[in-house]
């Protein structure tokens, strides 16, 4: 007869894989990719190495539950500042998806930067296409309203998105592997988006 899990043994192997989870967000926003291990994983948890590796096959495996956990908070925040923006129009919008994300990466800079930039796996860098895609969504949605409005003169939407979001990303790189920001940085990124889409004064 195959073993069927008790609903309490369920719920101890749910709760201990959320502290493995957790105990792994702690240690990325302290450490980065590259200084976080499985063994720093188990005992920022509580439990043994192989209690981790119940839960997932390797490294790579815990990093990409982990990264599709932090990009959907993300994009969800930014999407959330989009639509508050949304009565007061496009240039708005775009504004609020930029300054959000920058903000909200310069709180956190090592764990912004590993979710960005460091160098990962292929299958955690994968995640990162799934966020830059959906962050390219938000801007997007934004853009075509603004152009529709004739409040920004973008000629390609989904183009002068996906450009966004790499410059965005490109000019939070330095800040976030140095832990340092120019006061002005989030202020000009916001000034250069509205300025590459065209956004009337």
């Amino acid at each position: 007869m195959a073993y069927r899990r008790t609903p309490a043994v369920q719920q101890r192997l749910d709760a201990q894989r959320e502290a493995i989870a957790d105990a792994a967000v702690g240690l990325l926003a302290e450490r980065g990719y590259q200084g976080l291990s499985i063994a720093a994983v188990a005992e920022r948890a509580g439990v043994a190495t192989g209690s981790v590796y119940r839960h997932y096959a390797d490294k790579s495996e815990l990093m990409v539950r982990i990264f599709r956990s932090l990009c959907g908070r993300e994009v969800d925040a930014v999407v959330a500042a989009a639509d508050a923006a949304r009565p007061h129009g496009a240039a708005a919008q775009v504004a609020a998806v930029v300054e959000t994300f920058a903000r909200r990466a310069l709180r956190n800079p090592t764990l912004a930067y590993t979710l960005l930039a460091e160098p990962v796996d292929a299958a955690v860098d994968a995640e990162r296409l799934v966020l830059r895609r959906a962050f390219a969504a938000a801007f997007e949605d934004a853009v075509r309203r603004g152009v529709d409005s004739g409040d920004l003169t973008s000629r390609n939407p989904a183009l002068s998105a996906a450009a966004l979001v790499g410059a965005v990303g490109e000019v939070l790189t330095g800040p976030l592997q140095s832990g340092v920001a120019a006061p002005d940085t989030v202020p000009e990124l916001v000034a250069f988006a509205l300025r590459a889409l065209g956004a009337r004064p």
